[in-house]
């Protein structure tokens, strides 16, 4: 099993690029329990093979129909996996809609056989909101940040749970990579802060 991505971001440098679908982790979160498909006869394996072309092509499809899913937005965080034809959602997400609506886009997609979604929604809560939106203001609203809050897809993403924060996405370089977590890390309600964000390839 490959794994393609996971999260989607997008833009360094004043390029669109995918990165939200870039992985945070080898492994996924601990309270996220992936299903694997059952294992396939020879015969279905062989079928679903793909070269890495066709994987590729596969790959676009699906992040061009996540980014293109209403209500994405800075408080949710997705990705995929491959597995023949096979696609495998993760991730998390805060409005309960986005997980079947994910599903449904990715099994429009030509070349999909089967969708197994594995994508959590975050529980409500009134701390968490307020929580999401002071990280958000201390990120995206910090002056040597601002420069994020102009581009598409939200390249930095804000996941909260049981007031625990998580940065996934991409910054164009460490410095800014620090900052986020420092300015994460002021918001007082925060328990902790783990800092996942990419720093884009020149």
């Amino acid at each position: 099993m490959r794994k393609i991505c996971a999260a989607i971001a997008v833009a360094v440098l004043g390029c669109l690029f995918v990165t939200g679908i870039m992985a945070q982790s080898a492994q996924p979160p601990a309270d996220q329990t992936v299903t694997t498909p059952q294992p396939a006869g020879q015969d279905q394996m062989q079928s679903q093979a793909l070269s890495p072309e066709a994987e590729q092509a596969i790959a676009k499809k699906v992040v061009h129909a996540i980014l293109m899913l209403p209500y994405y937005g800075v408080y949710d965080n997705l990705g995929f996996r491959l597995q023949g034809r096979t696609v495998i959602l993760e991730g998390q997400v805060l409005r309960q809609s986005l997980k079947p609506d994910a599903g449904a886009a990715v099994k429009k997609i030509e070349g999909v056989d089967k969708v197994v979604n594995n994508i959590e929604i975050l529980p409500p809560g009134g701390i968490d909101m307020r929580i999401r939106e002071q990280v958000r203001q201390a990120i995206y609203e910090y002056g040597p940040l601002f420069k994020y809050s102009n581009m598409p897809n939200a390249p930095i993403r804000i996941i909260v749970k049981n007031g625990r924060v998580t940065l996934v996405g991409v910054v164009n370089n460490e410095t800014d990579k620090g900052l986020c977590g420092m300015r994460a890390n002021q918001v007082s309600d925060a328990l902790s802060v783990t800092n996942n964000l990419q720093v884009a390839k020149p």
